[in-house]
Formats: structure tokens, sequence, C-alpha cells
């Protein structure tokens, strides 16, 4: 099967499950195709799915990957002993886990085609991540409290797991909880990658998205918690400070001395 027959089964099969989009055209352009496919993928429940759907779905988003590209930890240079930086597109990084900036929900972002990380990474790893966390969350019976984590497999992605947390929202002033919070989110990440004998992981910008925490305070956290957290524990695992602005590479080149 061709990646444009690929598409065009799964965007079927999405939208007979939606009595409410049946009247929806396919569009005949591939670009076109491709949002309304992401757009269906994102608001689908995390319900059952047939063999033959994940097996079209996961060759589909493999070969999608593929064409974007794979960037290796072994293609990145260290800027401090065990610590990297890398600006790029987070789902496409091949390392043991990349860290998702989750919602208290947990099972990704529902919102079509919207820009932030909880949507990237549940797009691009497929229905199985959805499914995974809804299967968590129902076991914990209670929305994920901000600051700890949760560790799931990665499915479509490159790297090995993906580590979920919820970081500290910010509405008006930045407090001292606010910045514990967000301290607790690393600390929980890097604790549970090392339980699970994680070597490597990647961290995205948690809380300076939507979330509003200011992206230059948030980087310091973030660069202390790491750097003191590798210290106390020893700790051998190499972190990658992903960013995806270059107002967000800049902040942490002049925090880590990357220059």
């Amino acid at each position: 099967m061709k990646q444009e027959e690929r598409r065009r089964y799964l965007i079927e099969e999405l939208l007979r499950e939606q009595p409410c989009c049946r009247w929806q055209q396919i569009p005949a352009d591939a670009d076109h195709q491709k949002v309304l496919l992401r757009s269906l993928l994102n608001v689908r429940r995390p319900e059952a799915v047939s063999p033959e759907f994940l097996e079209v779905q996961d060759a589909y988003l493999q070969e999608e990957l593929a064409a974007k590209g794979i960037t290796r930890l072994s293609d990145l240079r260290p800027v401090q002993e065990g610590i990297y930086l890398w600006r790029g597109d987070i789902t496409t990084l091949k390392c043991g886990a990349i860290v998702n900036a989750a919602n208290s929900g947990m099972t990704g972002c529902y919102q079509p085609c919207h820009h932030c990380i909880d949507n990237c990474i549940h797009t691009y790893a497929g229905v199985q991540l959805r499914l995974k966390c809804a299967e968590i969350m129902a076991r914990q019976g209670f929305e994920e409290p901000v600051g700890q984590a949760k560790i799931t497999p990665a499915y479509n992605l490159p790297c090995d797991y993906v580590i979920h947390t919820v970081g500290p929202a910010v509405h008006g002033k930045l407090t001292r909880q606010h910045c514990e919070l967000l301290e607790s989110c690393y600390r929980s990440c890097l604790s549970l990658a090392d339980e699970k004998q994680v070597s490597s992981m990647a961290f995205c910008c948690i809380s300076s998205g939507v979330f509003r925490f200011p992206n230059d305070r948030a980087a310091e956290i973030a660069v202390r918690t790491v750097q003191e957290y590798k210290a106390e524990t020893e700790s051998k695992i190499k972190v990658i400070f992903n960013v995806f602005k270059e107002q967000d590479e800049q902040i942490y080149r002049k925090l880590l001395r990357a220059d």
C-alpha cells in the first residue's frame, strides 16, 4: 500500500467512527489530507482500535518520520559533560526518552492541529499512546498532580519512552510555588528515567508555552535542577535540552555557556 493509500484509508476509518463527520469530503491534495488526518487523530477518544488500523497507521507514521529525518544523540555535541542543547522537532529525536509537557488529563491535546508539544507527540506516536495514557489514568482514578511524572512506551516515535509531566500554569504573578513545582517536574522526570534505567532523555521547555511560565526563569530552573540532580545522585544520564524557538536557544546557550 502506498503512502497516499494509507492516508486515505486512515481518514476513511476515522470518519466512519465519527457520525458527525461523515459528511466531510476528503480533500484531493496531500497537504489538506494531512491536516484532516491529524485533526481526526487529535479528536479521537481513547477507544479500542482494530489491528488492521494499527498496521496501516504504524506504516504511515514510520514513513512520515523517515521523510522528516531522525536526529540521533550521537549526532549531537555536549555543551557540558552529559548535557546537550538541540533546537529541532522533538518527535524526530532518537534517544532514551523525550519529555512531554502534558495536561492534567494526561491523554493528550484534543484541539485539532494545535501547536503544543502534547498534540505533536500524541499525533506522531499514534493512537496507542492515548490508549496507554487513558489506561494509566483509569487505574490512578484522579487527575495527574502538577510536578509528578508518568512513563509510557513511545510507539511510533524514534525514542524508546515518553515521560509525561504536568507543569505549573502561571496566571498572573510568578510565585515561589510555581518555581518549586517546575523544579519538581524536572526532578520527577529524571528520577523516573533513572529508575527505568533510561540512559538519555530530552527535556522540552516545560510550562513556558501556553502555561505562560516566563521563558528565562523556566530555563534557569531547568538547567540548575538538572545540574544539581546529576551532582547529588551521581547520575550518568545524558540530558538534552530541546528547544524549538530561537529565543529559547539563546537563553539556554547563555545559561550553559555554549557559545
